[in-house]
């Protein structure tokens, strides 16, 4: 019974071991898949003040394609998070 445990210990111990090197590999695909949308928006704001400020008459427009940009390189970030939930937990 001793051999049983012992088999069943090392097929249980190789799989942890599997599933934290798993994790780690969908932690660091997010971090690559947020470096991207990070940029986008932090660059896609800055030229948005820059036009609002020389064009103060359509900072409302502006505005709302601003935020229609963000809105759509947000889902990349989204869709990252999602592959990082599925290689984490599937």
């Amino acid at each position: 019974m001793s051999a049983l445990a012992s088999t069943l210990a090392q097929i249980t111990d190789a799989a942890d071991a599997q599933n934290v090197e798993a994790a780690g590999s969908a932690g660091f695909a997010y971090g690559l898949a947020a470096i991207g949308p990070g940029i986008g928006i932090g660059y896609l704001v800055g030229q948005a003040v820059q036009a609002m400020a020389r064009q103060p008459e359509s900072a409302g427009q502006v505005q709302t394609t601003m935020f229609l940009g963000i809105a759509f390189t947000e889902a990349l970030a989204l869709i990252g998070f999602v592959v990082f939930i599925l290689l984490k937990f599937v």
